[in-house]
């Protein structure tokens, strides 16, 4: 999706309901449809697609922070009131482009963070579920309820849950589509981090800029070494962080980061 109406300075709008700014290497990619707390409609779900292809591509952006603009909600899942209106046709239409917006954010290069406030349920939770690293506020329920209203979870939320919390815990908790409040949610592994009521944001900008502050080459072969890795036996696990080793070993990034060290000063990554 092309950029539309873009604002100014570090400040891009992808269609109506998404916005990315720019913290210095840092990217904050916004939910902001606050009149349906961030319900992802067709339209928004091009957006969310359209902004992950942006960052997906922009070298300078080390580190994504996923927020929300609504003060209530992360975002409420997928919107049933367009949903309700729906031919079986339009619904066969309409999946690609939804799983584009879930797999966007999940296939992001870089390292993501997710600041979680209010409800993150269903799709909204899948989309935090995308992310590396979820920063919720004490305000926070999440959960995935979609067998509740005839459907299994779309965006995701099958294969990334059990990837937290193990299976058996997976099945409970969408078997049962009960919601967990931010404590639970915590101990349960769920989310990673729980702050401060208000602070989900601040916290995950802080730390999304402490990733930044490394390699950014290093960072995005890290990231594809877990990924990849993850779930494989540890003989094929070791052979995939071998491969994220030698695409970086001979990187201007390891040569700076090497001068850097023993010149004692902090390193000017090239990102190559």
């Amino acid at each position: 999706m092309a950029e539309q109406g873009a604002g100014q300075g570090d400040e891009r709008r992808f269609g109506e309901y998404v916005v990315v700014r720019r913290h210095g290497h840092v990217a904050e990619l916004v939910l902001d449809r606050p009149k349906a707390m961030n319900a992802v409609s067709t339209d928004m779900a091009r957006s969310i697609a359209g902004a992950c292809e942006a960052l997906a591509a922009d070298r300078d952006a080390r580190v994504v922070v996923l927020a929300s603009t609504h003060e209530r909600a992360f975002c409420v899942g997928a919107d049933l009131k367009e949903r309700n209106s729906f031919s079986d046709a339009d619904l066969v239409r309409q999946r690609p482009v939804a799983r584009a917006a879930y797999t966007g954010v999940l296939e992001l290069p870089m390292p993501t963070v997710a600041a979680v406030h209010g409800f993150a349920l269903g799709g909204g939770f899948e989309l935090a579920l995308s992310c590396d690293v979820i920063v919720a506020d004490r305000t926070a329920v999440v959960g995935l309820p979609e067998v509740s209203v005839g459907v299994i979870p779309g965006g995701g939320g099958t294969q990334l849950l059990p990837r937290r919390v193990g299976a058996a815990r997976a099945a409970e908790l969408i078997f049962t589509a009960r919601r967990l409040e931010a404590v639970e949610a915590r101990e349960l592994g769920l989310v990673d981090q729980l702050v401060d009521e208000g602070q989900d944001r601040t916290q995950a900008l802080a730390l999304a800029a402490r990733m930044a502050a490394n390699s950014p080459v290093g960072l995005r072969a890290a990231k594809r070494a877990l990924r990849l890795g993850h779930g494989l036996d540890l003989r094929a696990g070791l052979e995939v962080e071998d491969a994220a080793w030698r695409s970086v070993a001979f990187s201007g990034d390891r040569a700076e980061g090497v001068a850097a060290f023993n010149e004692k000063r902090p390193p000017e990554w090239p990102g190559e």
